[in-house]
This record gives C-alpha cells, sequence and structure tokens, in this order.
C-alpha cells in the first residue's frame, strides 16, 4: 500500500474519538485514515524537536518527513508504550544521523538565528502580545537558539527534549536510549554550558535579563 500522508484529512467522528492506542492498532491494520491522526496529532512536536536541535527550518521538515515514513514502515514492530516516544526516539535518530554527517559545523553566531521563523516555527507565535514584547521575546529566543546549538548533540537533544519538549526523565532515556543517571548528567551539562553561553553573549539579551553592575559583586 502507498505511503501517502494526508494530515489534514478528515478522517471522520469515529477515527477523532479513538484514543492513540486505539489509532495505532486500526493503522497496523491498514487504516491510513488512523494513521493520518497520528500525523496531524504529533507533527508539530516532532518538528518542534527537529528544528530546536537542527536550528534550521528546512532540515527539520526534511527529519519530520523522515521520522513519519519510518514509523510507518516500521509499525508492524510497535509493540505499545507511548507512540509519542517512539515518534521521538526515530527523530532525534534521525537528527544524530544528521549531525554525524556534518563533519566541519560552521561557528553558530547570534546573527543566524536572529531572524526567527514564525511559520516555520509556529509555536514561536503569541497573538497577545505588544510590538514590543514581541521583539524581545524574537530576540531571547534567537540567542538561546544559538546557545543551544553550540551544545554537543547529545547534551542538545537532552536539554531539547526535557527544557523545549517537556519530557520527563523517563521519557527521554526511552526516547535516546540512554540509562536514566546518563540523561540526568547530559541534561545537567548542557544546561550549565547554555547558562554560560548567556553570560557570555549577555550583550545579547534583552535589557532586562542582563545582570546589573550591583548583582555582578554578589
Amino acid at each position: 500500500m502507498a505511503c501517502e500522508f494526508t494530515p489534514h484529512r478528515f478522517c471522520g467522528i469515529m477515527c477523532h474519538a479513538m484514543d492513540e492506542a486505539s489509532l495505532v492498532t486500526a493503522a497496523q491494520q491498514g487504516n491510513m485514515d488512523a494513521f493520518n491522526e497520528l500525523v496531524l496529532t504529533y507533527q508539530q512536536p516532532v518538528y518542534n524537536l527537529a528544528y530546536r536541535i537542527m536550528g534550521d527550518p528546512a532540515t527539520a521538515s526534511d527529519a519530520t518527513q523522515e521520522t513519519f515514513i519510518a514509523a510507518y514502515e516500521s509499525l508492524e514492530r510497535f509493540r505499545g508504550g507511548s507512540f509519542k516516544s517512539y515518534l521521538m526516539r526515530i527523530v532525534t535518530n534521525r537528527c544524530y544521523d544528521v549531525l554525524r554527517r556534518r563533519k566541519r559545523r560552521p561557528a553558530t553566531s547570534f546573527e543566524d538565528f536572529g531572524d526567527i521563523d514564525e511559520e516555520a516555527n509556529p509555536a514561536l507565535v503569541n497573538g497577545h502580545e505588544g510590538p514590543d514584547e514581541y521583539a524581545e521575546r524574537q530576540e531571547m529566543a534567537g540567542v538561546i537558539q544559538a546557545g543551544i546549538q553550540t551544545l554537543p548533540p547529545d547534551q542538545r537533544i537532552t536539554l531539547v527534549l526535557s527544557d523545549v519538549q517537556g519530557l520527563s526523565y523517563d521519557e527521554i532515556a526511552e526516547a535516546t536510549n540512554v540509562a536514566l543517571g546518563t540523561v540526568k548528567s547530559r541534561l545537567a551539562r548542557g544546561r550549565a554550558k547554555l547558562r554560560d553561553y548567556l553570560r557570555e553573549h549577555e550583550e545579547l539579551l534583552p535589557a532586562r535579563y542582563r545582570l546589573e553592575d550591583e548583582d555582578r559583586k554578589h
């Protein structure tokens, strides 16, 4: 059967009423509407993870598409559990593969992330803020994203899974196929390095996030 994903296609009342496990079971039995509903449910978290790890909308889109193709092709081997964690593990591996293929990566600078693509990352859009708040948040997001890109791949992925995607330690361990202690140590090191990066580039932060001279003495 051809693998054609149409996540915005109407799946019907029965499809929407299904829980995740029922959708997976139906998809495993060849119901493409059920699989498309899973795509619709999880395409944004999968894309956001890829975007935060890679820092590039085109690469994130490719990784997202490859993730759902791989998930579809391996549906018969899925034996239950969290389908979201299953997808996160696939997209994480896709991103790892891309990073490993990049023998030399150009140095990351704030300017590379100063103009955040809203259409590529709709999670950044907030319609309830004024122009100044929007500009400040976008500026802050650019600095943080640039800092994330300086982390080693294992720390970068762990930090994004935890602090951006909100996964628990157990979910991260499952998604990255490492021990719980490894998750905690990677996260601690990644957070420390990101804090150091933000301190070193404090002049790029919005004014209210900078330390005052008096604060620096303590």
